[in-house]
């Protein structure tokens, strides 16, 4: 049988009230009772359980995560810090997957209702307006992700600057004529590259082809796919003498899909095209891809940790964290040298 915390009040010699108190670190037990009731616990190996120890404090130890597209290898990186960050602090989590903008307030509302759950962690969309105005009479913790709203604690790429340094990679090794495949104009992180982008061709004086700046059409994924990196190439392919010497792809997954579609067509990489692409995901590697290195999984602890602290600290003004990727430079550039560094991350907070 278990251990319980009848067991330890017998050995204790203590009621069960006090060895709870004991337990959620209530001020009204003596030093030597507390240090009796540890010692009994200690020895008999029993650990709180984390529910338990929330319901007197009211709170249910669980935390909800609203997110889009499970299957997005970003989402899943970044999932991964979340469980484990979850895990070491003891808490659950609630997972509740966006599949289509309808879907967000709901399931927000859902989220703030009494008693259901401890705080949100709400994932690379925009806070809806209406929910936005009456979130500050909650009292529930908000933490964005990948998103911001000066209104809640975020945590979020600068995505417009790593694209410049992605761009400006490309021009530094001699390309003019330099293109860009992006994902879905509905994604804060594709627009603010596209801006990158564009900033780092005017900052070169360099001109943009229009037609070489492909954007997804499909909602699906927010463009960030296979599928779409591999439509965008082969639409990027009809250009013929004019099209790029060099693309910058918004997504590893992209670019993967895009390399697919190069290969088709009998043309090499980086031979033919030189690529630089963003998130470094696994697979990455495998294909020589240069990329922009996002802190995914530390995105993911920090954003738990942030939403901890709220609790302690609810009446801080809301901070705001920013992250500059990495440039990991492989062959797919055209550079080749064994696999460089040439950014580190930077964070910062206000």
């Amino acid at each position: 049988m278990p251990i319980t915390i009848y067991d330890i009040a017998r050995e204790a010699k203590v009621g069960i009230g006090t060895v709870s108190r004991v337990f959620n670190n209530n001020p009204n037990v003596t030093i030597e009772t507390r240090k009796k009731v540890l010692a009994v616990s200690k020895r008999l190996h029993y650990v709180p359980h984390a529910y338990a120890q929330g319901l007197a404090r009211k709170r249910t130890n669980t935390l909800a995560a609203i997110i889009p597209f499970f299957t997005n290898y970003f989402f899943i990186e970044v999932l991964k810090g979340v469980q484990d960050k979850c895990a070491a602090l003891g808490y659950d989590l609630i997972l509740y997957g966006i599949n289509h903008p309808s879907e967000v307030e709901p399931y927000l509302n859902k989220s703030i209702q009494r008693g259901r759950v401890d705080g949100i962690l709400y994932f690379s969309m925009k806070l809806p307006v209406d929910f936005a105005k009456r979130f500050h009479g909650v009292t529930k913790p908000l933490v964005l992700v990948d998103s911001f709203d000066e209104s809640c604690d975020s945590l979020f790429v600068e995505n417009l600057e790593a694209a410049k340094i992605a761009t400006g990679h490309l021009i530094s090794l001699g390309h003019q004529n330099v293109g860009l495949i992006d994902g879905n104009m509905s994604s804060f992180p594709a627009r603010q590259r596209l801006e990158g982008f564009k900033h780092a061709m005017a900052e070169a004086g360099l001109g943009i082809n229009e037609k070489a700046v492909v954007i997804s059409t499909t909602t699906k994924l927010d463009g960030f796919s296979r599928d779409a990196g591999y439509l965008a190439m082969k639409e990027m392919m009809t250009l013929g003498a004019a099209m790029p010497t060099a693309i910058v792809i918004s997504s590893d997954v992209q670019a993967i899909g895009a390399i697919s579609a190069l290969r088709e067509r009998g043309m090499k990489v980086p031979e033919d095209v030189a690529i630089v692409s963003f998130d470094d995901i696994e697979l990455a590697v495998h294909f020589g891809l240069t990329t922009m290195r996002q802190p995914m999984y530390e995105m993911g602890e920090l954003a738990v940790e942030k939403l901890v602290q709220r609790f302690e600290h609810p009446d801080a003004p809301p901070s705001h964290q920013t992250f500059l990727p990495r440039l990991v430079v492989r062959t797919s550039c055209g550079m080749n040298k064994p696999e460089t560094y040439i950014e580190n991350f930077l964070h910062t907070e206000n």
